[in-house]
């Protein structure tokens, strides 16, 4: 092991600002490391308290144990010229240091990880004890949850460290599940949900009336479902939270959803809109007036999508409002309302209110309602582009949906632009996808002819143990998308009132193409695998 790094006394005092932090590292004579492993450090101090060591003082002085043993102790810093806290950490170890430098970024990443593992491990440890002084904790608009106290109860530490987790492991929703003799925890990660952790029900009580608190519900009103919300800072990112609660047999039920407010907006590349889908949208979003919808079901990115054509058009000379439940992204330059029912403030009134703001573009959350689809279309009659979204199972469907809502059919037909349905699919683990060829079976059942394909190559879901997906075979989700174009021909068949296989068939004579369809291009494309494809549009068959 060796000792701290050395000095130079005619340097800056802030090096970082003249030298990158590797060419800083090759001065010193110091390792850089781009990406830190996981951090496993020794938590046997000589002296001194670790929680602090790996908490606030770690994020003080960007200064973290990453590894170690009883001969010595690896460092991570980005701060390599204080020297006093390197020497604080000998101290408290009683042993030989060892210094490597990293980013900031990943400082904190590592301090973040170590407190999950800490609050992890003291689960096993929790008491009903843990939760008696919970009724008087003040639950505040923004809870930093990877600062949690010393002095934190043992219920608000668990919980604190559920929600970072499922943060850094990219879950879009946290499951609280009782059950008669468990409380079990599952993240849903790109879709699929995973078990983490299985509690005894002793704990149950504790941790839902924690999360409650947090998000401000009844803790007290256990026999009706409740709906509240949470504000968290998340390692330096603000994160919303969605906190809902049903009663179930066994006891209360808790489901999570994680908006990441501070994520950036996504290019059509990103999200999967690619060759010609994506030169129609780009041109549909330009139109000064009528209403493209995106449809399809819950947690399929249709609001994020919207979110990402709103960008593309959004410049000085174009007054953009919006009206959602709730904001999930916050886009410099644009209005955005949320509405609020228990003061009646439904999607309905926040359009009529947007409509008098003297509005180029109203974006709708969600089109719930006969009124808010009337409003809607007129909005579009009278000069406005309007985009929304509706729950159909692809495009076609929402033309029968409007009709269903009493919406007159030449309303309908002299409104609507387009309507673009999609699905999310899994990525492939891009270290452990294997190359293979398509069979004929698989090509029909992807849609696709035989002779149309010029090359069989495709990739599938690896065999080998892979730390990059934690064996999941999938990171990431891609989306697949339909897009109908409203003609002469799809409006004769919508002023007909006829089904969705025929306004289909309409479509298909200028191009149409089905979600399989669009599928199959990524499967060909390798970004995705054929059983992601057939699971996601097993309706479209």
């Amino acid at each position: 092991m060796s000792s701290t790094p050395p000095t130079n006394d005619n340097l800056p005092t802030d090096p970082q600002k003249s030298f990158s932090g590797r060419l800083l590292a090759q001065f010193l004579g110091l390792p850089f490391i781009e990406r830190l492993p996981e951090p496993h450090p020794p938590r046997d101090l000589h002296r001194g308290d670790f929680d602090r060591i790996a908490g606030s003082w770690g994020k003080q002085y960007l200064t973290v144990p990453i590894d170690g043993d009883e001969l010595g102790v690896v460092v991570a810093t980005s701060e390599p010229f204080n020297v006093q806290a390197i020497d604080e950490l000998r101290l408290c170890y009683n042993r030989p240091v060892r210094v490597v430098m990293t980013s900031p970024e990943e400082i904190t990443k590592a301090i973040n990880a170590i407190r999950t593992s800490l609050m992890s491990d003291r689960s096993s440890a929790l008491s009903e004890d843990g939760a008696k002084d919970e009724g008087d904790f003040d639950a505040q608009l923004k809870i930093d949850v990877t600062d949690a106290q010393d002095d934190d109860a043992p219920i608000i530490r668990y919980v604190n460290a559920i929600i970072f987790k499922a943060s850094s492991e990219r879950a879009s929703d946290v499951h609280i599940e009782s059950f008669e003799d468990s409380l079990k925890v599952r993240f849903r990660v790109d879709g699929i949900l995973h078990d983490v952790a299985s509690e005894d029900k002793a704990f149950q009580a504790a941790i839902i009336s924690r999360i409650k608190i947090m998000g401000g519900l009844n803790i007290a009103e256990k026999r009706l479902p409740q709906d509240g919300r949470i504000g968290l800072k998340i390692a330096g990112k603000d994160v919303d939270i969605r906190v809902s609660t049903i009663p179930t047999q066994f006891g209360e039920r808790v489901v999570m959803r994680l908006l990441d407010k501070t994520a950036t907006v996504l290019e059509f590349e990103q999200l999967g809109i690619t060759g010609r889908t994506r030169e129609l949208v780009e041109k549909l979003i330009q139109k000064p007036n009528g209403i493209m919808l995106v449809t399809g079901p819950t947690g399929s990115g249709k609001t994020t999508t919207l979110y990402s054509c709103l960008s593309k058009i959004n410049t000085p000379d174009l007054n953009i409002l919006t009206v959602e439940d709730p904001i999930e992204y916050q886009l410099a330059g644009i209005g955005q309302m949320q509405v609020a029912p228990k003061i009646n403030f439904t999607f309905a009134s926040g359009l009529r209110a947007i409509l008098r703001q003297d509005p180029d573009v109203v974006m709708i959350g969600e089109i719930r309602d006969t009124e808010t689809a009337e409003i809607a279309i007129q909005a579009s009659l009278t000069g406005h582009l309007v985009l929304s979204t509706l729950h159909t199972n692809d495009s076609a469907g929402a033309i029968t949906r409007l009709l269903d809502m009493n919406i007159e059919p030449f309303l309908v037909a002299s409104s609507l632009l387009a309507v673009m349905a999609q699905r999310l699919v899994r990525r492939l683990c891009s270290h452990c996808k294997e190359p293979y060829e398509l069979s004929d079976v698989e090509l029909g059942e992807l849609g696709v002819k035989p002779a149309d394909v010029v090359s069989r190559r495709a990739f599938r879901p690896g065999s080998a143990n892979c730390p990059h997906c934690q064996n999941t075979r999938y990171q990431g989700r891609t989306g697949i998308h339909e897009l109908l174009l409203i003609d002469d021909d799809v409006r004769n068949t919508i002023l007909q009132r006829m089904d969705s296989s025929s306004v289909k068939a309409a479509a298909t004579k200028q191009g149409f193409e089905t979600l399989r369809v669009d599928g199959a291009r990524k499967v060909l494309e390798g970004h995705t695998s054929v059983e992601e494809v057939l699971l996601a549009t097993h309706e479209d068959a």
